[in-house]
């Protein structure tokens, strides 16, 4: 059913599902019993897992290490640009092009707006480095002092916070989860992104409507000028603000728009930012190698404001990089043990026209990541699963990567257990359910995948796919489905 390497015949279903879901209760074990959100050891355990099921199959280890090594191999590319992501955000806060974007984001604070400029900040800010956590573990903690500061409700500012936050995560070429998952779903990065913009931008457009209108009802509320001045003064005190430390940014955007490829798209801004640096702020070359390295280190002084700024450098992306290898060697394991297939057999008679299977795939995906709660193997394994399918239906594998991104990525800070929410709700003190009903892009962009499914927007046929677009119905045909109602269906979501 799809086009992995899987050894040997499909094992029943019982069989194929034992090692996930003996792999499921480690994590489960590890997040609520050890009260530990790290999944990397539960993931290496369920590579031996598969590889003991797969051996009582007698299955060899070397036969299950093959199909591991390429479905790892898919993921080395986005392995690359992480690690250049986090040269970036070295550099970049070396040059003051992060400092620069807080200063003049926090200006825009004001009572009325307040809801609108916390998630456009937050997602300017994600969007320019990538990443949601370090967004709202920086920027978004000196944004809920502020709305406090304001009197405005903090389940109010998580929510625009998280909306934003995650919306830049999302949309950023720089993002660890946007350049992995067009890669287990084996589309391109630009591609992803574009098809994304159906989604999330509709969304977002839709979020901050909501927000300025419950805004409206703070708008006479008293600023907290002194904190907001503390932080302008801290940022001017440590580095020099000028338009030119925004060079790197409209760069990297610039190469994008041009869809050059990723990964010295972003070295390259790394290394445009280490210029700056040298040039505006008086850093010198050794300093430069350090932080793309290491990361930056900030010492101004003010505690909140050195949290803000020690961040980035290559080595700060090992957590991520080591998971994604775990949850990458895991979901190989299944496809070589032949667990993917025995799912996909059962999903795909459900697949059976252009909302089914925009449907099943989000149902799989939020599935895996409430059961699961590791947003990376959210991710990987959905791909995994189902990119074959759409490529026998026809239709792009961009669409597949959205549907897993809208459903994964969004809704991981709305799930209590997961590593997203769990991770917000711990940075902010907000309860996971009291402000996962006000991140309305969060949960607005799954919505509006189904509804472009439903109307056969945005759901684009792939082309190039020829003759495997009658494939499922062949298929399904052979396991006793109607042949000729399923044509039906799938002609008519052309």
């Amino acid at each position: 059913m799809s086009d992995n390497v899987r050894v040997g015949p499909i094992p029943s279903l019982p069989m194929a599902l034992a090692p996930l879901l003996l792999t499921v209760a480690l994590l489960m074990t590890q997040f609520f019993v050890f009260g530990d959100f790290t999944p990397h050891i539960p993931l290496a355990c369920g590579i031996l897992i598969c590889a003991f099921f797969a051996r009582l199959r007698g299955i060899a280890w070397t036969s299950v290490e093959a199909s591991m090594l390429k479905v790892i191999k898919l993921g080395l590319p986005a392995i690359l640009i992480l690690l250049a992501v986090g040269m970036l955000i070295g550099t970049w806060i070396l040059s003051g092009t992060v400092p620069t974007l807080i200063y003049y984001g926090i200006n825009l604070v004001s009572p009325g707006w307040f809801l609108i400029a916390t998630c456009l900040i937050s997602s300017l800010i994600s969007l320019a480095v990538g990443t949601s956590w370090g967004t709202i573990g920086t920027v978004g903690l000196a944004l809920m002092g502020i709305g406090q500061g304001l009197g405005i409700p903090v389940y109010l500012t998580a929510g625009a916070l998280v909306s934003g936050a995650f919306f830049g995560d999302k949309m950023s070429p720089l993002s660890d989860t946007t350049n992995l998952t067009p890669a287990v779903c084996e589309t391109d990065l630009w591609t992803h992104i574009k098809s994304m913009m159906a989604t999330t931008v509709p969304a977002m457009t839709l979020a901050l409507l909501i927000y300025g209108w419950l805004g409206a009802g703070y708008a006479d509320q008293l600023v907290d000028a002194g904190g907001i001045d503390t932080l302008r003064q801290t940022l001017t005190d440590h580095f020099t603000l000028s338009w030119v430390t925004l060079i790197p940014p409209v760069v990297v955007i610039s190469l994008s728009m041009a869809r050059l490829p990723p990964f010295p798209t972003i070295f390259g801004g790394a290394a445009l930012g280490g210029v700056i640096a040298i040039l505006l702020q008086g850093s010198d070359v050794q300093a430069v190698f350090n932080v793309m390295q290491n990361g930056y280190v900030a010492e101004t002084g003010n505690e909140a404001m050195d949290t803000l700024l020690s961040k980035g450098g290559a080595m700060s992306m090992t957590w991520v990089v080591t998971l994604t290898l775990f949850a990458l060697g895991f979901t190989g394991m299944l496809e070589a043990y032949g667990t993917i297939d025995a799912i996909m057999t059962h999903l795909a008679r459900l697949m059976r026209g252009r909302f089914s299977m925009v449907l099943t795939s989000s149902v799989t995906t939020a599935s895996v990541g409430v059961v699961v709660g590791d947003v990376y193997t959210t991710l990987v394994l959905p791909g995994r699963l189902l990119h074959g399918q759409y490529k026998k239906m026809g239709y792009r594998t961009s669409v597949l990567s959205r549907t897993i991104e809208d459903n994964g990525t969004l809704l991981s800070p709305l799930i209590p257990w997961n590593m997203g929410g769990s991770f917000v709700a711990a940075t902010t003190g907000v309860p996971t359910l009291l402000y996962a009903p006000f991140a309305f892009a969060c949960w607005l962009s799954p919505l509006f995948g189904l509804l472009w499914a439903l109307l056969g927007r945005f759901v684009p046929k792939d082309n190039t796919s020829g003759a495997n677009a009658s494939a499922p119905s062949a298929e399904l045909d052979k396991k006793g489905g109607n042949n000729t109602t399923r044509s039906h269906e799938l002609a008519s979501d052309t």
